[in-house]
């Protein structure tokens, strides 16, 4: 196939870019059936990663996109400007824990690309370095880490250039040497914690680390090591085939945890759903060849989340109530019906519950703020953590030992403020350990912030934040970048990104749609965005960019659409069905190809949010859903700008590779379709150098093709 790829020597020499030689993509129509209805599939062939073709079409398109873009004026300096925001921040701390007298955490240094493992004493401030990632392995990342109880080893988990496939390290912190054990394959996400003796470790074994293996994400065990020991003996303490009486599909995946007190151990069978089944045993079997089980949530409980103390059992649930209520009930015996509701619902989200020793946590959240309230576990009384207005958020660093919670402020225009409380005290004081060396500007007298609700297509009304530079012209010449995310309930909550601060001060207008789908307005809200509902969440945004336009902030031709991930249906509908109303689209490892994306290592997962390819009610929503089979020939799309990590395990690369062919092949608009195809990330990277030069890469592109002045090329 070298012969239909495109040489350097044949490429452009006009920089007006009237027409785009793409590296040739060949149409090989394969007809698939969908109980009855037909559809033909052109770019299924990309579907084999493996291939020495396929690898040498997505290097092709890799190097071709990378051509255009090295044309583009000012995207250097987009990229030091990112940097310089970096060292604006200051050093930058994540997951902190306590153990004694010392704090563990993750920093990431102003000047540098990887996060580092440090300690220091909370008595004196005496920060050491403990670990440095770039020692151990080339390309390799802390994803995570977790400290035993005496503080005297650390489980870290590590991943290789943004993938999530890991393996899991014990560092001994007495000789700051690595033990032999390797355990492994781990997913990012997965738990694992250490018995209180030291002696044992818990984890989530994956079933293969081959990124290209269909049986990536299935058939997982939560597993019981020993240290010091091999894998081989390592005790199965839930999995579909060792438990069958715990019905565990091959898809879903067994993770363990302790309570704090170590009297229990529970299984929460994880899937996309949050809603999932937890079983219960005493801490004393947890050696057992053979654990005894016992049900204590149903996925029909509706509930998210429980906390643990003594025999009393917290929970956090939307039955009967979207907006979520906390009810407490027995441990040893559940009844979830006849439970005592301490937290009733109210307008406001409850979106999360955590504690500490002798204290319990919970959200409320009303779309633009979000305040923390603490209730002491014995005499359940509550009261509001005097925290400052906006997002609040809070982590326990220590809830076996003591009640010291780590709270973080922030706001779209303010970064984020730690702050550390305790509430024996009721004090909430600035950190003095973990806030970096700040020198943002004021963001607050250079930009204007307004929430609105936008009337969508059935008469909905949509939370819309947006963001924009003071005494701009509101005549439509501004260009604007409106992004939104509507899945699994996740709420886009007011944040400052140090990103979209870059393109702020390009004058651009930011805007946020709160699509259906999210948990914005509780769970309702996340439901009219699922399945058969999925329509609402690009109806949504559609509906919130022809606010923008009608109000004057920006117009068609200025108007860049994002959306990432469970996000590239949003964006890839968008526009499939109004591609009149983008000037760019940028499509960031999406979900475009959701008629085929089960056929995928993560594919399963995806069925309780959207679907089953194999029930026939659900097939026709799935058909609406796919953007790819809507992509149609002679079209005039928008300018589209499609991003992959070719270490991305939960989109897989081919399926947004297979967007970009169908648009190449199908546009009439004459504007570029490029695939941004990134070797050194997954779905996501620690790496801020890559991240940097990649959105870098990416807004230059946009701000391009949206007529920003500072971004056209000089004509040749």
């Amino acid at each position: 196939m070298k012969n239909i790829f495109l040489s350097a020597s044949l490429f452009f020499s006009s920089i007006t870019f009237a027409q785009y030689s793409y590296p040739k993509t060949p149409e090989k129509p394969v007809t698939n059936d969908y109980f009855g209805t037909k559809i033909t599939d052109n770019y299924q062939w990309l579907e084999d990663l493996k291939s020495p073709d396929v690898k040498t079409w997505f290097k092709a398109q890799s190097d071709y996109s990378h051509r255009v873009i090295d044309n583009i004026p000012h995207r250097d300096d987009l990229y030091k400007r990112m940097k310089e925001v970096q060292e604006m921040v200051g050093d930058t701390y994540s997951s902190v824990l306590q153990r004694g007298n010392l704090y563990f955490y993750t920093k990431t240094k102003k000047n540098e690309k990887l996060s580092k493992l440090y300690t220091r004493e909370c008595s004196t401030g005496k920060e050491t370095l403990i670990f440095d990632p770039e020692t151990y392995k080339k390309d390799a990342q802390i994803t995570n880490f977790t400290i035993d109880l005496k503080g005297e080893k650390i489980a870290l988990l590590f991943s290789k250039s943004g993938g999530e496939i890991c393996e899991l390290r014990i560092l001994d912190l007495k000789t700051k040497k690595m033990l032999d054990d390797v355990l492994g394959p781990v997913w990012s996400e997965f738990n694992f914690e250490f018995t209180p003796d030291s002696r044992y470790i818990t984890y989530t074994k994956m079933s293969t680390g081959d990124p290209n293996s269909n049986m990536l994400l299935k058939e997982m065990k939560a597993m019981l090591h020993q240290i010091g020991t091999s894998m081989d003996q390592d005790i199965i303490l839930g999995s579909r085939a060792e438990y069958p009486e715990l019905a565990i599909l091959t898809e879903q995946f067994p993770n363990v945890s302790f309570s704090d007190d170590y009297q229990s151990v529970f299984l929460r069978i994880g899937s996309t759903k949050s809603e999932n089944p937890i079983f219960y045993a005493p801490f004393s079997s947890i050696k057992d060849q053979k654990i005894k089980w016992r049900p204590i949530v149903k996925p029909s409980d509706d509930i998210t989340q429980i906390l643990a103390y003594g025999d009393q059992l917290f929970f956090l649930s939307h039955k009967d109530s979207p907006n979520y209520k906390i009810g407490l009930t027995s441990l040893s015996n559940p009844d979830f019906n006849k439970a005592k509701i301490i937290v009733p619902e109210t307008n406001s989200v409850i979106k999360s519950i955590q504690n500490s020793k002798n204290f319990l946590y919970y959200s409320l959240n009303n779309g633009i703020t979000q305040d923390k309230y603490q209730m002491d576990l014995k005499t359940l009384s509550t009261e509001k953590v005097p925290l400052p207005n906006g997002v609040n958020s809070s982590y326990p660093v220590n809830p076996r030992e003591n009640d010291d919670l780590q709270c973080f402020n922030s706001n779209w225009l303010t970064p984020t403020t730690t702050y550390d409380y305790n509430p024996q005290n009721g004090k909430v004081v600035k950190s003095k350990y973990f806030n970096g060396d700040t020198s943002y500007p004021d963001y607050h007298k250079l930009y204007e912030i307004k929430e609105v609700e936008v009337k969508s297509h059935d008469g909905t009304m949509v939370p819309l934040s947006i963001i924009y530079p003071k005494n701009m012209k509101m005549d439509g010449s501004t260009p604007a970048y409106i992004t939104g995310y509507g899945g699994y309930g996740i709420s886009s909550i007011p944040r400052f990104s140090n990103r979209l601060s870059v393109l702020l001060e390009q004058g651009v207008v930011l805007a946020i749609a709160h699509v259906r789908g999210g948990g914005e307005k509780g769970e309702n809200w996340h439901k009219d965005g699922m399945k058969a509902n999925k329509p609402n969440t690009w109806k949504d945004f559609i509906a919130c960019s022809e606010y923008l336009i009608n109000q004057h902030y920006t117009s068609p031709s200025k108007l860049i659409g994002n959306g990432v991930s469970m996000g590239g249906i949003l964006i890839g509908r968008a526009i499939t069905e109004r591609p009149d109303l983008y000037a760019v689209a940028v499509a960031e490892v999406g979900m475009t190809n959701v008629l085929r994306s089960q056929n995928s290592a993560n594919g399963a997962n995806q069925i309780p949010e959207v679907g089953s390819l194999q029930n026939t009610e659900d097939v026709p929503y799935l058909i609406e859903m796919d953007a790819q089979s809507k992509v149609k020939k002679g079209v005039k799309y928008p300018a589209v700008i499609i991003r992959t990590g070719m270490n991305d395990s939960r989109i897989t690369p081919w399926e947004p590779a297979k967007f970009a062919a169908a648009l190449q092949n199908s546009t009439a608009s004459g504007k570029p379709v490029l695939l941004y195809v990134n070797y050194e990330n997954g779905h996501f990277t620690s790496d801020l150098d890559v991240v940097f030069r990649e959105y870098s890469d990416i807004f230059a592109f946009a701000l391009w093709q949206a007529g920003h002045p500072k971004f056209q090329p000089v004509k040749k």
